[in-house]
């Protein structure tokens, strides 16, 4: 056995898959194929749906399928429903989510069934149920009221429908649409691998999907979007927000948006996309200074560290304009990011091998307990 240690299984391959792959070199993200650019440019978020659960990209009539199936699926348990309305109104909604998601596998028919078929029914009922939870939960625990789907509106107009109450326009669907595909997958962050690494036990998919929300939760993973838009606010305005990065980067603080553990010190082809988002959103919203105060943070960690936005920094802006409170940023980005994890455990569950790593162990060595007898009787107890 090796005993080659990586901290953090950097550059460890640890799968196999046709799903996704990181291209740092070519700064490419290709899907099963497919540049993810070009797909959030020419396609839908259903039609990557299609491509990830099913290895092809869908027709005009698949995609209606799809869009019909998950309609078809929308509704929680009314359990499930009361239980969003039991959460207390300081409960993470990440929690939320974790709880939920939970708590609706008891509710399939088909959960112990691994087959294919059976997990691809599975992400499609996920697939509509998340975003209802995401909706319906930050509602429930801010006690307004839920907000039924819209049979008329489509997959991405429902969602942020349910979340914002206002019917979105053209635009704001179109954007919201491009930043679901660009969440939606990513190759094998530490959600996506735990999920993988759960569903290698024979878990079910909701297992893995909660291992994923709570992977996700993490400070270091999920939370950067959120983290983004507070800077952005506490800031105010360029010359502040400026000011603010100097200072945290004089006491080493991290500041969140910036780099990324693959593409190093290149740029995030996911963040240029919503940079273009948000520079069309901005001044349709009134909000153009909100655009310029992105790109003198974008400048001034260029400038001070060499580091190029990733996703979430943009992403951030683009949420926020769109009607988002901050504390769903993160399970916006878990439920677009739903059909990318299902995709994975599908794939572990058609040709698995368990995880089972081992370790550099650097404790201590030939210690020996003391020579006495633990079963013996002490002249104290004897009665």
């Amino acid at each position: 056995m090796s005993d080659h240690y990586l901290p953090g299984l950097e550059h460890v391959i640890a799968s196999e898959t046709s799903i996704s792959y990181l291209d740092v070199e070519k700064e490419e993200i290709v899907i099963r194929g497919y540049n993810l650019m070009e797909l959030a440019e020419q396609t839908t978020y259903l039609d990557v749906v299609g491509l990830l659960l099913e290895g092809e990209l869908p027709n005009v009539s698949r995609r209606q399928a799809i869009e019909q199936q998950i309609q078809s699926m929308y509704g929680l348990p009314p359990n499930v429903r009361a239980m969003l309305h039991l959460m207390p109104d300081r409960a993470d909604m990440m929690d939320v989510l974790r709880t939920s998601i939970s708590a609706l596998a008891s509710f399939d028919d088909e959960l112990d069934d691994r087959s294919p078929g059976a997990n691809g029914r599975k992400a499609i009922r996920l697939l509509a149920k998340v975003p209802q939870i995401v909706a319906y939960g930050y509602r429930a625990i801010t006690k307004q009221p839920l907000i039924e789907p819209d049979p008329n509106l489509s997959y991405t107009a429902n969602f942020l429908y349910m979340i914002t109450g206002t019917i979105p326009s053209p635009m704001e669907v179109a954007i919201f649409d491009q930043s679901l595909i660009v969440y939606s997958e990513h190759e094998l962050p530490n959600s996506t691998f735990a999920a993988r690494v759960i569903a290698s036990t024979q878990s079910d998919i909701y297992g893995a999907l909660v291992g994923a929300v709570a992977s996700l939760k993490g400070t270091l993973h999920g939370g950067a979007n959120e983290a983004v838009m507070h800077m952005l606010l506490e800031a105010g305005t360029e010359d502040d927000l400026e000011g603010l990065i100097r200072s945290k980067l004089a006491r080493k603080e991290r500041i969140m948006g910036f780099g990324h553990r693959v593409y190093m010190r290149k740029p995030d082809p996911r963040a240029l996309l919503m940079k273009e988002a948000l520079e069309k959103l901005a001044p349709a919203c009134y909000q153009q200074e909100l655009f310029d105060l992105c790109v003198r943070g974008e400048h001034v960690m260029r400038t001070e560290k060499g580091l190029h936005p990733n996703l979430d920094y943009y992403a951030a802006p683009v949420y926020y304009l769109l009607g988002i409170p901050i504390e769903l940023f993160t399970p916006v980005f878990l439920a677009a990011r739903t059909v990318g994890i299902s995709a994975h455990v599908m794939e572990q569950h058609a040709n698995n091998r368990l995880f089972r790593p081992r370790v550099r162990y650097t404790g201590a060595r030939d210690l020996h307990p003391p020579q006495e007898d633990p079963h013996s009787e002490s002249e104290d107890e004897i009665v």
